[in-house]
């Protein structure tokens, strides 16, 4: 029986041309790790998360120079971009002057309701959203008192209290995050959460480490989460390059066949039987194909157990051994090659493949 998410109702928003909610395709964001006031270095990395797939970008305003560098920013990138917004009110409003397609700001450290409201009006002014970013290591003094800490429940006040006071200024374009560097406490605050609004919900682990530790953190938690048809944008945190992070969230929405974007490559994890230099070949293979756009699910086998068998079930796939390989389309055996050429081999294919799939849906191949 197929896998089947029935998604949460919630309320539709856009982020520049960038729906979220509502049933729309679940969105894979990033955040940069340059200066923003360097102009150049920032546009450059925005250039390389485009390129990887990622559809919402988000940069850091610590200052008046980097809200002030967001106009030249915008002018030079295709997709939107949100301001990130920390303690201080008026470099969300500097930001929004700036073209800035949304604003993210932390309940715990905004300040009083006063600069809210005047962060809300520019909002409104420049037609853009808000994102309430609620964070576990920043909540506000009184929820942490009220609850003894931090609690999956302190973190839903928070965001729900500051949601009330935006939609009592008669704003409603609105979405919330509400993120802990736990998988537990994370699942937790989103469940509860989700049961009581139908406001869209950015999901995401923050914090969630290094390579190793922020993939697993982020695909148990994010898949956790969208498994359960909860959440309408995501964010992968990784302490590494965030083209990173846009790759392993588009894993994590294949992973749960929601969303498919470029190859899907099927290998075998290697043993005692494996005839070719799998691990060389699967790295070139990968890298070569990072920024093709079109799904197409490529098996690189290394023995006859079950390299055949998974070869045949790809849309391309090679079962090498002996110093020969094997390419397999849809199933059927094309023909056979020196192990010399497999690289080479598999990449012909994908090729044949995004042609043969760009003729169909009248588009020219992505290479």
């Amino acid at each position: 029986m197929p896998f089947c998410i029935s998604r949460k109702k919630t309320r539709r928003i856009r982020v520049g041309t960038v729906p979220v909610g509502d049933g729309a395709p679940i969105s894979v964001q990033s955040m940069t790790n340059t200066k923003t006031d360097d102009v150049a270095g920032t546009i450059a990395q925005i250039h390389r998360l485009t390129q990887a797939g990622c559809e919402i970008v988000r940069v850091a305003v610590p200052d008046l120079a980097a809200a002030e560098a967001i106009l030249q920013i915008k002018k030079a990138i295709a997709i939107p971009l949100i301001a990130d917004i920390h303690f201080d009110y008026r470099l969300a409003i500097a930001a929004a002057r700036g073209g800035a397609d949304g604003l993210r700001f932390n309940p715990g450290n905004i300040g009083s309701d006063r600069n809210i409201r005047a962060l809300v009006d520019c909002a409104r002014d420049c037609r853009i959203p808000i994102r309430i970013g609620v964070n576990a290591g920043s909540l506000e003094k009184d929820i942490l008192e009220k609850h003894g800490g931090v609690t999956a429940a302190g973190m839903v006040e928070s965001a729900l209290r500051h949601a009330a006071l935006l939609r009592d200024l008669d704003f409603h374009e609105i979405k919330i995050s509400i993120k802990a560097s736990d998988v537990p406490r994370t699942l937790d605050a989103y469940r509860l959460l989700s049961q009581q609004t139908d406001l869209p919900l950015h999901v995401g682990v923050t914090e969630a480490g290094s390579l190793y530790s922020g993939i697993v953190k982020s695909a148990l938690g994010i898949g956790s989460l969208l498994a359960e048809g909860i959440g309408d944008t995501l964010r992968v945190s990784l302490t590494r390059d965030p083209v990173e992070e846009v790759r392993v969230g588009y894993e994590i929405l294949r992973a749960l066949d929601i969303r498919h974007r470029g190859p899907e490559i099927i290998s075998c994890p290697t043993c005692g039987r494996c005839e070719i230099p799998l691990f060389d070949i699967v790295d070139r293979v990968e890298k070569a194909l990072l920024t093709r756009t079109t799904p197409v699910k490529v098996a690189i086998m290394g023995c006859v157990v079950n390299g055949p068998g998974e070869a045949r079930e790809a849309d391309i796939g090679i079962a090498g051994g002996c110093g020969v390989g094997i390419l397999f389309k849809k199933g059927k055996v094309i023909k056979k090659f020196p192990e010399a050429q497999l690289v080479d081999v598999v990449l012909e294919a994908v090729d044949a493949f995004e042609r043969q799939h760009a003729g169909q849906m009248g588009e020219p191949a992505d290479n």
